[in-house]
Formats: structure tokens, C-alpha cells, sequence
């Protein structure tokens, strides 16, 4: 049961969550010790109400996942949790989550209490409309961001935002395409019957072109480069190009983008391009 009951948390979506850390990375000055415990603490709440919109979403979806070729697995779809019992876990995480969000400023509890209603009306209804299921994710993220930056009280850039919820808008819309070349449709996921693969190709080529375009923009922003001090942002640029390529060939030539964590994980040109983002990122903006 223990173990059934992490998995239906699933702690590997909690890597999504770094983005609450990323205004603290993109504010040299803030950094500091006591910001770092403030930032972790951020980082665990959001964790813990996201595994349980996680376990509510798997209740309400339990007999749609049964159908499912991978999905039959998850705890409540295959037995193994239950959906009494999800739900009980889901308030108990929720709680725990609440908690430690009442120890940081009320802008971050604010902003985490619009996420946790956000993911539960997607839950009850939203996922089911097609294009505000991939836009309540982008915005999902936007979310995290913004949650980070009001635990330390900093303002992020427009530039960030922007970025993050393209980045998210792209996976999302992967996630989509994969479901449709694994010949799933509305009966699985009702908001598929508004997607067919020109219309996914066609929008991720728009997506891609404005993160590109904005990223550029960002690195060669002269109010950005008077902030960190230094005139070569542009050279996480091919880091960023590197690491969207590879997603592509992912998603359109292997054919398994269904589940971006799990990618972001394990696939090593990725974690590559990640680290070496961050590496060259940090210097530049820390040494």
C-alpha cells in the first residue's frame, strides 16, 4: 500500500517544480542561504498539492485509464489503491502542502491556491476542451514561476514568463501528438477530438518559432544584460536550440513523447543540453 500510494503521488513530476526555484537562480543578488531554505520550502508545497491534484485526477480518471495502454497501470486504474482511499491521501497531501504555505509570504499561498483550483477545474472539466487543456499546463507553469519569485520577493522578468509558458505550451502540445499517433481518440481523452496532426505540427512549428525568437530576444535584452553584467547571454543559445532539437526528433521521428518527465530524465542529449544550459548560464551571470 505504502508503495502504491508514492506511486500515486508520483514524486518524478516533482522535477516540474524547479521552475519555483528558477526566479532565485535568475537573481544573483537575492542568493543567499536563507533564501535557498525559503526557496525548498516553496519547492516541497508546491510539490505536495500537486501530488494531490495528481491522486484526485487519477480518481477521476481511473475508468478512462483502464482503456489506456500504459495509463491501466497507474494505482487507482489498476486496483491497487482505493478511490476511497485516494482521495483521503489527496486531502492529507493538500493539507501538508497548505501548511507549509502558510510559513511563506501569502502572495506564494495566493498564487499556489490559484494553481491547486486551476488543476482541479482542469481536472473536473477543463483537460476535456480541447486548447485550454494544453493552455492550463502552459499557464501551470507560469504559475510556478511567479510562486518562486513572491517567496523571495523578487519580480521576475517578462522575458521568463514568457518563455516558461512557451516551453510548457511545446511539451504540451507533444504530449498531444503522441496520444493521436498511438491511435487514441476522444473515448480516451475527450479533448482529442479537436486535434488531428496537421493542426499539432502546424502549432508547434508557431510555438517553437515565438520561444526561439523571445529566448534570442532575452539574451540580447540591454536591460537584461545590465542586470547580470555581462554582454554573453547569447551563448546558451545553442543549448537551448540543441536541447529543442532533440525534443523534436523525440516527438516526431521516435514517436514517444507522452510523458516529458520521464524524457527529461533519461534521455541523456537532453539532461546534456540541460546541464550545460546551466553551467554556461551560471557562470556568466556568477563568476
Amino acid at each position: 500500500m505504502i508503495a502504491s500510494l508514492l506511486r500515486l503521488a508520483r514524486p518524478k513530476q516533482w522535477v516540474k517544480n524547479a521552475f519555483v526555484a528558477a526566479p532565485l537562480f535568475f537573481t544573483p543578488s537575492a542568493l543567499s542561504w536563507a533564501s535557498a531554505a525559503i526557496v525548498a520550502q516553496a519547492v516541497l508545497a508546491f510539490s505536495l498539492v500537486a501530488s494531490a491534484i495528481y491522486a484526485v485526477n487519477d480518481w477521476m480518471d481511473r475508468d478512462a485509464d483502464r482503456l489506456h495502454p500504459e495509463k491501466r497501470h497507474r494505482p487507482v486504474a489498476s486496483g491497487a489503491v482505493a478511490p476511497g482511499a485516494a482521495l483521503v491521501f489527496a486531502g492529507l497531501l493538500l493539507a501538508a502542502g497548505g501548511a507549509l504555505a502558510l510559513a511563506l509570504p501569502p502572495e506564494f499561498g495566493a498564487i499556489l491556491a490559484c494553481y491547486a483550483v486551476l488543476n482541479i477545474a482542469y481536472s473536473l472539466g477543463l483537460k476535456n476542451i480541447s486548447l485550454l487543456d494544453v493552455l492550463v499546463i502552459a499557464i501551470s507553469f507560469v504559475l510556478r514561476v511567479e510562486a518562486g519569485a513572491a517567496a523571495i520577493a523578487v519580480v521576475p522578468t517578462v522575458w521568463i514568463l514568457v518563455c516558461t509558458g512557451l516551453l510548457a505550451l511545446f511539451l504540451a502540445l507533444a504530449k498531444r501528438r503522441d496520444d493521436l499517433t498511438s491511435d487514441l481518440d476522444a473515448t480516451h481523452r475527450k479533448s482529442l477530438a479537436g486535434y488531428n496532426l496537421p493542426f499539432i505540427d502546424t502549432s508547434i512549428a508557431v510555438v517553437l518559432g515565438a520561444l526561439l525568437v523571445g529566448y534570442l530576444m532575452y539574451t540580447t535584452d540591454d536591460a537584461v544584460l545590465r542586470k547580470f553584467g555581462t554582454e554573453r547571454l547569447y551563448m546558451t543559445a545553442p543549448f537551448v536550440v540543441a536541447g529543442i532539437l532533440r525534443y523534436l526528433q523525440i516527438a516526431l521521428v521516435e514517436k514517444r513523447a507522452g510523458s516529458p518527465t520521464e524524457i527529461a530524465l533519461s534521455d541523456r542529449f537532453l539532461i546534456v543540453c540541460v546541464l550545460g544550459w546551466l553551467a554556461v548560464f551560471g557562470y556568466l551571470i556568477y563568476a
